[in-house]
């Protein structure tokens, strides 16, 4: 995962198959090669965007966006501090994520959701490395030979 605000991302799945996604600030690329499929959308205006995406163009705010309350993460490395964030406004994609933290540093170490499926997902952060300076290229995708290409844009 690489992150470079306002708006930048990257995130790349090795496993349970592998997948791309990437977003310029002004495009997002979902890209699985199993399908042999682009989608491509527009990053959503700030009013339609949800409350992770604001975070990508730093225009979120923990306490403003989010109840915070101490959370258990069964998961979680001993004497971390797990923190539910549950939105103030209802996000259709998710019901709350949990930051697991590191003591001291605040270092980010997990991230749980929870979905209104009942869903749950568990990212574990390893290497984690800020403010490095990532280059725009870095958030440039390039179209693979041979995908089709949708667009997730409305037609008029």
């Amino acid at each position: 995962m690489l992150v470079k605000k306002p708006g930048k991302m990257r995130w790349e799945y090795t496993a349970p198959e592998k997948k791309t996604f990437v977003s310029d600030g002004h495009k997002l690329y979902s890209y699985i090669p199993q399908d042999k499929q682009v989608i491509v959308g527009t990053v959503p205006a700030d009013d339609q965007a949800p409350t992770p995406a604001l975070f990508l163009t730093g225009k979120g705010n923990i306490l403003r966006d989010f109840v915070v309350a101490f959370d258990k993460v069964a998961e979680a490395p001993a004497a971390s501090v797990a923190l539910r964030l549950t939105p103030k406004k209802h996000e259709p994609e998710y019901n709350s994520l949990t930051l697991v933290l590191q003591p001291g540093s605040l270092s980010l170490l997990m991230l749980v959701t929870s979905d209104p499926q009942g869903g749950r997902s568990v990212f574990t952060f390893t290497n984690l490395k800020e403010n490095v300076g990532l280059a725009d290229s870095q958030f440039e995708f390039k179209m693979p030979r041979g995908v089709e290409v949708m667009s997730d844009a409305p037609t008029r």
